[in-house]
């Protein structure tokens, strides 16, 4: 979910590229590599090999995502801009909701989510920060969980129950990534190798295009929203307690610092 999200676990000397010094490396070294990761978070599966839907569709749109970019860069238009503008058109979402506009709610999320990978690309085009990535997870998080509370205004009676298990799910994937990539940076763990493939594969089972074909199904057919949400939300929880028992695993097996 989260969409988010098990690539934080990968290729961690990457993420260090240009890095800049600091007096307070500690916290510098903790900070930095994981808010850019997050930032990049979409792109970067690109090289998972275990994801699941995520490295047939992200092919798919790179090559567009990146012409928008360019656009952007020749009009000095700047990736924390883009990052904004798509949250503000995404929390637009909660309205349409709300009023049953379903359609133009559905343009909205799918606008929200092109504007998301265009700040990423275009970070990387002109050097991402720190505060564009911390404003760019944020602010996802958030969009993510409007999403879902708009459908439980749209028909309290019928969605906020699901509405509220699929909340519950997506904290538990989002807590669990973040914790682990805590610890994993921490330790300098440049890659965790999972004794289990199979566990390593079911881990990323709600990943970034699950999440939005979701979201998309919920807005096209809105009265099976229940039984959807809850669907998804098992997904989640699979992914959360798979992320959760792998990573405790992985890192007793690293020494503390």
């Amino acid at each position: 979910m989260m969409g988010a999200t098990l690539t934080l676990l990968t290729d961690y000397n990457a993420v260090g590229a240009g890095k800049t010094r600091h007096k307070d490396r500690k916290d510098h070294h903790l900070v930095r590599p994981i808010l850019s990761k997050l930032s990049t978070l979409h792109l970067s599966r690109l090289t998972e090999e275990h994801c699941m839907l995520d490295r047939w569709a992200l092919p798919l749109i790179q090559k567009p995502l990146n012409q928008i970019a360019d656009v952007c860069q020749q009009r000095d238009i700047h990736a924390n801009q883009v990052t904004v503008t798509g949250f503000v058109l995404g929390l637009l979402v909660v309205p349409s909701l709300y009023v049953g506009w379903y359609w133009l709610a559905l343009i909205l999320i799918l606008m929200n989510r092109v504007f998301d990978g265009v700040d990423g690309v275009l970070a990387r085009q002109t050097g991402a920060t720190d505060q564009g990535a911390f404003l760019d997870i944020t602010l996802d998080f958030i969009f993510y969980a409007a999403v879902v509370f708009g459908f439980a205004l749209a028909n309290p009676a019928d969605n906020a129950l699901a509405a509220s298990a699929l909340l519950l799910s997506f904290m538990g994937t989002g807590v669990s990534f973040l914790a682990f990539a805590i610890m994993a940076e921490r330790r300098n763990l440049s890659r965790i190798q999972y004794p289990n493939k199979g566990i390593y594969y079911l881990s990323g089972l709600a990943e970034g295009t699950e999440t939005i074909a979701f979201f998309v199904a919920f807005c096209l057919w809105p009265q099976h929203f229940a039984v959807l949400a809850w669907s998804f939300a098992g997904m989640c929880v699979l992914s959360a307690t798979l992320r959760i028992w792998s990573g405790y695993h992985s890192l007793s097996g690293q020494a503390d610092d």
